[in-house]
């Protein structure tokens, strides 16, 4: 009964940390003002909490950019809806062009979150499972695709971007 007891102490003191461990989307990234873009995925990381895509996109003036990124679905809700490891690996691998809908870091770059990802096809691959096409602006081509604005920034950045 005294182990059992410890254990259901330990328990309440370590859950709490662990249930704030996760971040929100909303936070990090700008799920408001999703824009849309043609990429080349570099590589794909199916693995927990979000599986990670980096992949390359043209700019109109023919140079490249190079994006880091985290998809909004976790594998476990992939897998219920059929995209195991194996198949979004093989959906998903180096070279395979996609349509993909992105939330950029709140703090700006290159960074962002994607909320879906269609193949040339028009096919939802992964993030939505289902559900219709966020609205999303079509930058593509522009540099840096929809860079977060004003009240847009993180909580506490001054409108210009200074820290």
């Amino acid at each position: 009964m005294r182990v059992q007891l410890r254990l259901v102490a330990l328990l309440s003191l370590l859950l709490p940390g662990v249930v704030w461990a996760h971040h929100g989307s909303g936070i990090s990234y700008d799920v408001a003002h999703l824009w849309t873009t043609w990429a080349t995925v570099a590589e794909f990381n199916y693995k927990n909490p979000h599986p990670t895509m980096t992949w390359d996109r043209k700019l109109k003036d023919g140079t490249g950019e190079h994006w880091t990124t985290e998809l909004l679905t976790a594998p476990a809700p992939l897998v219920r809806a059929g995209w195991t490891r194996g198949r979004s690996e093989e959906a998903l691998k180096p070279g395979t062009r996609v349509k993909v809908y992105v939330g950029t870091a709140r703090a700006g770059g290159t960074s962002g979150i994607v909320m879906r990802v269609e193949n040339e096809k028009g096919e939802e691959l992964l993030s939505g499972m289902g559900r219709p096409a966020p609205q999303a602006v079509d930058m593509e081509g522009v540099p840096m695709g929809l860079q977060p604005t004003g009240n847009d920034k993180l909580p506490g950045a001054s409108p210009s971007g200074d820290r």
